[in-house]
């Protein structure tokens, strides 16, 4: 079959490293599998299958040769100093008809799309007016329930109604159902399909040599972004009240980088925290890891959790809302805690003075790529 992964960007983070993830997964069952994205960032990800088709769209290009796009963008912004955050109304209005023309013209060059597939919010709402008979929309992460507005309405309905959408996780669709009801919005449907965890090629890149910033000794780990919703200021707490003498590796640049390093010394572990940043290979940091941590205030489904299981490494999260449930199943179910520090600190010292524990390959396979693959192209 022939498909389309689509993305914002190719930066390095975790629902861009799916996008690409998915690409290739494509491309490694078979298919003819195309990917395109809007933005280019300075340390992009790219597709591993060098059969992938990579393509850039600019949706917020400007042309001198295409004068409706000065002014959609001017009425845009005069519309957003006005009504303030109705920007995407307009923009993503028009923006999707120029994507609409573009993937006209890549289906003339190599045959119509059997699946195109957006992955993310910020990307298919900055062309919500685009129509496909086989697009899906996926739904990275809980829809924020608590704002209620004429304007989030409008929004909700532009991303959601009549669209064929896929939920991360059972957590995700369960609390997006909830709003859907409540905003009479209507989708065509929604399904739940996970994301793919390339297991060998994670295995593959954990095998680097160890960077020069990794501790000599073991450490436990957390990767994420820093960021309100990845919540490292429960975890800088959790840390404190813990007995572990192990240094705590953070990887993952964000906002809040300066106010976690200042949390961490107000607790007086600044010595033994280490904010080493973004890392291309994160894969080498959590094989060498003797514990991965997730401490976030919400997940879609918290892929990093399987990718530290495939490099070996123990896990453990907070039961946070969203999809964490749908990876700490069974035997797991007991690693996890309540999003409280003294919770979380009992938990890293429970796993970490038992030597961590045995990771079971069956606790992988929801999440093999030719699973996703499978479930991504069958008929609805």
């Amino acid at each position: 079959m022939r498909t389309l992964v689509i993305v914002r960007t190719l930066k390095v983070g975790g629902m861009e490293r799916v996008a690409v993830n998915l690409a290739d997964a494509f491309a490694d069952e078979g298919h003819e599998s195309h990917l395109l994205y809007y933005k280019k960032s300075k340390e992009p990800l790219y597709p591993e299958n060098q059969t992938v088709s990579v393509h850039k769209f600019n949706i917020n290009k400007l042309s001198i040769c295409r004068p409706l796009d000065t002014l959609s963008q001017l009425f845009a912004r005069i519309m957003n100093g006005i009504w303030r955050k109705s920007y995407f109304l307009i923009a993503g209005w028009y923006s999707g008809h120029r994507l609409q023309k573009k993937i006209a013209q890549l289906e003339k060059k190599h045959g119509q799309f059997d699946r195109i597939v957006f992955r993310g919010e910020g990307t298919y709402e900055g062309v919500w007016s685009f129509k496909h008979p086989h697009a899906v929309y996926v739904l990275e992460n809980i829809i924020p329930s608590n704002k209620q507005s004429k304007l989030i309405e409008y929004r909700y309905k532009a991303l959601f109604n009549n669209k064929q959408l896929v939920a991360v996780s059972n957590g995700v669709k369960n609390a997006s159902e909830k709003i859907f009801q409540k905003a009479n919005i209507s989708p065509t449907n929604i399904r739940v399909i996970t994301n793919p965890c390339p297991i060998n090629s994670i295995r593959l890149q954990a095998k680097s040599p160890r960077p020069s910033l990794m501790p000599k000794t073991p450490y436990i780990i957390n990767v994420a972004r820093l960021v309100p919703q990845k919540d490292q200021n429960l975890l800088l707490e959790a840390y404190a009240k813990s007995k572990q003498t192990l240094p705590l590796v953070i990887v993952g640049s964000g906002k809040l980088e300066d106010t976690l390093k200042n949390k961490a010394t107000q607790l007086n572990i600044d010595r033994q925290v280490h904010f080493v940043g973004n890392q291309t290979n994160p894969y080498v940091w959590m094989k060498h890891a003797s514990l991965f941590v997730l401490s976030s205030k919400h997940e879609g489904l918290g892929i990093v959790l399987f990718e530290a299981l495939a490099c070996g490494t123990p896990i453990i999260s907070v039961d946070c809302p969203g999809g964490v449930r749908d990876v700490f199943k069974g035997e797991l179910e007991t690693y996890l805690c309540t999003q409280t520090p003294d919770a979380l600190a009992e938990k890293i010292d429970q796993v970490i003075n038992k030597n961590g524990y045995p990771i079971k390959e069956e606790w992988l396979s929801d999440f093999k790529p030719g699973n996703v693959v499978r479930a991504f192209l069958q008929e609805k």
